[in-house]
């Protein structure tokens, strides 16, 4: 039986993306919603900051084309992608090539027939597909994988024992420069782990990802994606400036607005904000992230990398990855500007910009004593930790009427928030039993308009 007087159908406590593509969702199923969130602005930490026309993310997680979800979910259709040139440069020995993942079993033939068929001990051309894990015949191998890997059903990956994704590459017998030469460098960048203790099942995942896309980041920063999902909801959907103070399967209660009756209540905080009103949810531990911009004096250093995303295969210094984004996605940076974002992983050291300055001055290969600091985002719990066992589809079902989403409930990325949003939506229909208002008052009269 329906309560005799609510106000909507579903609160959503979190406009990140997780919430805000839930709500998209239960919307276009006919069910009134109101997306919470206590910040004076949606996105979380997928935020983005102005300084003097640059457009600097504080967290910067690299997307990829292959990420169903960012097709699959509504509002997204008009997101733009700006993708990295293909593979990725690593420096080792003072040296930079390009490593590439063939975008397709084909692809991957073709590489491993051109790389088999080169002299032993040849490096590959600048612009070439390649990588620099010694003569061709290791190359070869590292292409098939790659084109294995993207070919291989997802179950199959899930099937295969769980252990530390550092533990599984040392076992599956791939020799130990192609680890520390290329895996090891691109999983830490993509999984923000540096130490690889993830799930060797989220680090299969992660590279058949990579292995069947490109690498890439949206058009105007990472706040777009937020932004283009609470554009396009209903108006008086998304409040901002509304904190939560407990939840219920009927109701929630807010400092400044009082109770807020509902069907159900959707969690799509970061997980330590959804512990806080659900004691009792699993708080995972967490991979710090500080991301560093600098735009350079001189320009021409634009050219050094091109469009590529850089990896020190050589753990030489506390970046473990960098790009002049500016070439990447034209709109970070004003006219005639470039923008250098660079990635420290961990616990980064005391003086974080000189240390990044003097690596950045070895990647590059000049001088970044004239370099302009535009920001240093530093994030303590930036990215979930996955280490094993590591459940892929945690429950998102609490009990009929309360609901809980987001990457500590699937896997720490852009495209596990929004299938766990997805997932999140689907049971909440089911609860209520399909599409349909069942709205009785205005959720508007009573909740502030977004800011």
């Amino acid at each position: 039986m329906l309560e005799p007087a609510y106000q909507v159908d579903v609160v959503i406590v979190g406009a990140g993306i997780a919430g805000l593509s839930a709500a998209h969702r239960l919307t276009s199923a006919g069910v009134t919603t109101a997306v919470l969130e206590a910040a004076p602005y949606v996105g979380g930490r997928m935020s983005t900051e102005k300084v003097d026309g640059f457009r600097l993310d504080r967290v910067g997680q690299l997307l990829s084309t292959s990420y169903p979800e960012l097709r699959l979910t509504p509002g997204l259709h008009s997101l733009t992608l700006r993708r990295f040139a293909p593979g990725v440069l690593l420096h080792r020995d003072g040296h930079t090539q390009r490593a590439g993942a063939p975008g397709s079993a084909r692809g991957a033939l073709h590489v491993v027939r051109a790389l088999a068929s080169a002299p032993r001990g040849a490096t590959t051309p600048p612009g070439r597909v390649g990588a620099p894990v010694g003569g061709a015949v290791d190359q070869a191998r590292l292409g098939a994988a790659l084109g294995r890997i993207a070919a291989t059903p997802v179950a199959r990956l899930l099937a295969r024992s769980e252990m530390p994704a550092a533990q599984a590459l040392a076992r599956r017998g791939v020799p130990a420069r192609t680890i520390e030469g290329f895996l090891r460098p691109l999983l830490a960048a993509l999984l923000c782990d540096p130490e690889l203790s993830t799930s060797s099942r989220c680090a299969d995942l992660t590279l058949r990802a990579f292995a069947s896309g490109r690498l890439c980041v949206p058009e105007g920063g990472a706040e777009m994606l937020p932004e283009l999902l609470a554009r396009t909801l209903p108006p008086d959907t998304v409040h901002t400036g509304v904190r939560v103070t407990s939840v219920s399967t009927t109701s929630v209660a807010t400092a400044e607005h009082g109770e807020i009756r509902c069907r159900a209540v959707l969690l799509a905080t970061d997980a330590r904000a959804a512990a806080g009103l659900l004691p009792g949810l699993r708080v995972p531990d967490f991979h710090p992230v500080t991301v560093v911009h600098h735009t350079p004096d001189d320009p021409s250093v634009a050219f050094s990398t091109g469009a590529s995303l850089l990896l020190d295969a050589d753990r030489g210094g506390p970046v473990a990855h960098t790009a002049v984004l500016s070439n990447v996605d034209p709109s970070r940076a004003p006219g005639g500007r470039v923008l250098i974002s660079s990635t420290v992983l961990g616990t980064p050291p005391e003086s974080v910009d000189t240390a990044v300055r003097i690596h950045l001055s070895r990647l590059y290969g000049t001088s970044t004593r004239r370099w302009e600091t535009l920001a240093v985002h530093h994030t303590p719990e930036a990215v979930p930790a996955m280490r094993p066992p590591h459940d892929l589809r945690r429950p998102v079902r609490l009990l009929a009427g309360l609901y809980v989403c987001g990457d500590h409930r699937d896997t720490s990325t852009v495209q596990g928030a929004l299938h766990s949003a997805h997932r999140a939506a689907s049971a909440v229909l089911r609860d209520l039993g399909g599409a349909g208002s069942l709205h009785q008052a205005d959720p508007a009269a009573t909740l502030p308009r977004a800011a």
